[in-house]
């Protein structure tokens, strides 16, 4: 993948940054994030699918969403949105439902880039070092990395060059 992900936890903090470039602009990548259809077509690994239960993309929306493996197993996400600002910045609280009580505060930074390029930055600040270690241990990195390269791919797609379908 010529844009790879870029995970940095640093040992002893309870943080994870992450860095990830797209060859779209950073109003498509925002997109992404917001849209609740567009949003259910890439995230998480790719053998699972996405159902959106709630997906409310301001300050004070919520979302809620349930990810199935070939297996039926579910996995439930949801969570608060606190800031958005359009193509540029999302904070938001984050929880998997398997770990109750171990809600997550997620920073995500657009920014444009030259050449209709953009970056996108972001920062999970966990309760403790331990429920870091754990979604580390589960497989986190590779999760992301798996979405954004399904995001890569849903951009390509997209008519228009850089707007999501």
């Amino acid at each position: 993948m010529s844009n790879p992900l870029k995970l940095v936890a640093p040992e002893n903090v309870p943080f994870v940054h992450s860095e990830r470039e797209f060859d779209y602009p950073a109003a498509a990548v925002f997109r992404a994030h917001s849209d609740p259809e567009v949003f259910r077509q890439w995230i998480g690994p790719r053998e699972l699918s996405t159902r959106i239960d709630v997906f409310d993309c301001r300050p004070g929306g919520t979302c809620r969403f349930v990810q199935e493996g070939r297996d039926g197993r579910q996995h439930a996400f949801r969570g608060v949105f606190h800031t958005v600002r359009e193509n540029a910045f999302v904070l938001q609280t984050f929880e998997y439902e398997g770990y109750p009580d171990v809600v997550t505060l997620e920073f995500a930074t657009f920014q444009d880039l030259p050449g209709g390029r953009s970056k996108l930055s972001g920062r999970s600040v966990y309760p403790s070092v331990e429920a870091r270690a754990r979604f580390l241990a589960d497989g986190m990195e590779t999760g992301i990395a798996a979405g954004y390269d399904q995001l890569d791919e849903l951009l390509g797609r997209s008519p228009g060059s850089g707007s999501a379908a």
